[in-house]
């Protein structure tokens, strides 16, 4: 999965193919005819209420696969610049370092395949270097070599 550049309409797509859902069952769910399905895969993005039904016809959040995206290549954030001082959200407040098994692999197979190198995922993506190393020693069993700047 690219978390860089999502088509959310292929995504879909696949999921409605690993489920085998009928093009009929997903018209009567989603209220709309085939050539609107059609025209759903092919579409880069979709508003919200209608990515809320697919996820309960599939079983399947994807808005997680956004939320992986903000985790992967956001700017970080600045406590000081959220809200001016004195002042609370009543908004819900989220942590954002919260990784998924699917960022852990992503991470690790840019590891494995000599993608990209320790140091570069701890700058570009703002990984903490022990919690890098951790994953590691965790997930990777074979000998990896290491790079020459960590």
């Amino acid at each position: 999965m690219n978390f860089k550049h999502i088509h959310i309409g292929s995504v879909i797509e696949k999921r409605v193919i690993e489920s085998k859902i009928e093009i009929s069952r997903i018209c009567i769910f989603m209220k709309c005819s085939e050539e609107e399905v059609m025209e759903m895969y092919s579409s880069e993005d979709l508003n919200t209420g209608m990515l809320l039904r697919w996820s309960k016809l599939l079983e399947y959040d994807f808005f997680r696969i956004y939320t992986q995206h903000l985790i992967l290549y956001s700017p970080p954030s600045n406590a000081d610049r959220q809200m001016p001082s004195g002042i609370k959200t009543k908004l819900p407040v989220f942590r954002k370092n919260i990784y998924s098994k699917e960022i852990i692999d992503f991470i690790l197979d840019l590891i494995r395949t000599k993608s990209k190198t320790r140091t570069e995922i701890v700058k570009e993506y703002r990984i903490p270097k022990t919690t890098l190393y951790k994953w590691i020693s965790k997930n990777i069993t074979e000998n990896t070599p290491e790079d020459e700047n960590t």
